[in-house]
């Protein structure tokens, strides 16, 4: 059931009628820095100012160095200090313009952002929305039926996180280039996928639908991962990290304040500041203050928070929940493994391609972003060894010779030093890619090899 109620939409015109009277000013300052870009907005506040204004500067690729937020009140009032991916200042013109329409009356309201209700398709393309349990050579199988089924992908993105999986998949027509929307194609499309997702070993359910609205694609991911509850510590990871490359997350009240603060240390990274504030946000929490620091190879943010109705977080479990979903959204974005990066003239069926030669390879795909730029297909994608061992500088090289050693590149300093296996060693690898093409033998897209 949707939890806003019907007086909402007098509230969402109030808001309206609130910003056209009060519009918001942005303003760029290259001069009081001699690192950074300083970036302020000062905007008539209401629920989800923070997160449009991140959102936006997330959208445009720029590394938030420092960040001072105060919405106590009426009036919402940011400054932050920002450089572009190469470290240098900004031109003032685009950035001042791209966030005022963020924020004006003309912007979508964050309460007209909705959960996931089916199948539709979009003005461009069908967006697909899939959760389930992660696995070696999944994304392969997806990418399989999708091709199959004559679905074109025009962009897509996957993520990965204790041993669940969600993406958002933009597809075509193969043949018009046009968004489906015939509704029994739809259905077999959904039908199909489902199938793929649940396997036969998907403890919790698997789930297949489209996003309804203009939701970003990354807080859409967000929002489908905490649905999920990736970060049920039932399910946790138990794969080995460094504990300096652990997120470290505190939860306390301040009574005489009213709030609850939130502190948070973790090796910096870009984009962290929007998964986390999305994070709170879809929790249903308003951010009052925040500093946030991230000029060293860590990050500190600082949060007073309370829920919608002004009252900070009341008990030791819900101050346990904070810490368990912010470290997941923390590390819903930390790119685990190889990072390859794929770029050649699109064509049907490229994707079910270059994932089956990943999963042939014993290789499985942590996470990855495809993008279609002209005739051009942009992908990157983050592969592990699917038996858990380090990857073989030899077994990425067997990969880019059957891909295209033009096409598909490498973007990692190094790669594994460890030794080739024997042949005739049993194999993890193996038995994963036994699996998956069952999968897919039964679903009628690969041949009996007896």
């Amino acid at each position: 059931m949707d939890c806003w109620s019907p007086s909402l939409t007098a509230d969402d015109e109030f808001e309206k009628l609130v910003i056209r009277m009060n519009p918001p000013r942005v303003t760029v300052d290259n001069a009081s820095s001699r690192t950074a870009t300083l970036i302020k907005v000062d905007s008539a506040n209401k629920r989800g100012s923070l997160l449009e204004v991140v959102q936006v500067l997330n959208d445009m690729d720029l590394i938030i160095r420092r960040a001072y937020i105060s919405s106590d009140g009426e009036w919402f009032m940011d400054v932050f200090h920002v450089t572009d991916q190469n470290g240098n200042k900004l031109h003032e013109d685009e950035v001042a313009e791209r966030i005022q329409q963020s924020l004006g009356p003309r912007a979508k309201s964050f309460r007209s952002l909705r959960r996931s209700v089916g199948v539709q398709a979009a003005d461009e393309h069908t967006t697909i929305e899939l959760t389930g349990r992660d696995r070696p050579g999944l994304l392969s199988e997806v990418f399989a039926v999708l091709a199959d089924l004559k679905c074109n992908v025009v962009a897509a993105e996957v993520w990965t996180h204790n041993s669940r999986m969600a993406s958002v998949v933009y597809i075509t027509d193969d043949e018009t280039g046009l968004p489906i929307s015939d509704p029994d194609r739809l259905a077999k499309i959904k039908q199909l996928l489902l199938y793929v997702l649940k396997g036969d070993r998907d403890k919790r359910s698997a789930n297949t639908a489209v996003s309804v609205g203009g939701t970003n694609m990354q807080r859409r991911l967000h929002q489908m991962m905490y649905a999920d509850r990736d970060y049920d510590t039932d399910y946790m990871d138990s794969s080995s990290t460094n504990d300096r490359s652990k997120p470290l997350v505190t939860v306390e009240n301040i009574a005489d304040k009213g709030y609850t603060v939130v502190n948070l240390r973790c090796p910096d990274r870009p984009k962290l500041l929007f998964d986390t504030v999305c994070t709170l946000t879809d929790m249903q929490y308003v951010v009052f203050h925040a500093t946030v620091i991230a000029e060293g190879p860590e990050a500190y943010q600082e949060y007073y928070i309370r829920h919608m109705d002004g009252c900070p977080i009341s008990s030791a479990a819900e101050q346990q929940r904070v810490i368990l979903c912010l470290k997941a959204a923390i590390k819903r974005r930390t790119s685990e493994g190889i990072r390859l990066e794929l770029c050649s003239d699109d064509r049907a069926g490229l994707l079910s391609d270059v994932t089956r030669i990943f999963r042939e390879n014993g290789l499985s795909v942590t996470r990855a972003e495809v993008t279609t730029r002209g005739s051009q297909a942009v992908n990157t994608f983050y592969v592990i060894d699917a038996s858990g061992n380090p990857v073989k500088s030899e077994t990425i090289e067997a990969v880019r010779n059957e891909i295209g050693l033009t096409i598909l590149h490498v973007k990692e300093d190094a790669y594994s030093k460890s030794p080739s296996q024997e042949s005739g060693r049993f194999s993890f690898g193996s038995l994963f890619r036994s699996r998956s093409e069952k999968v897919l033998y039964n679903l009628g897209l690969m041949r009996s090899c007896s």
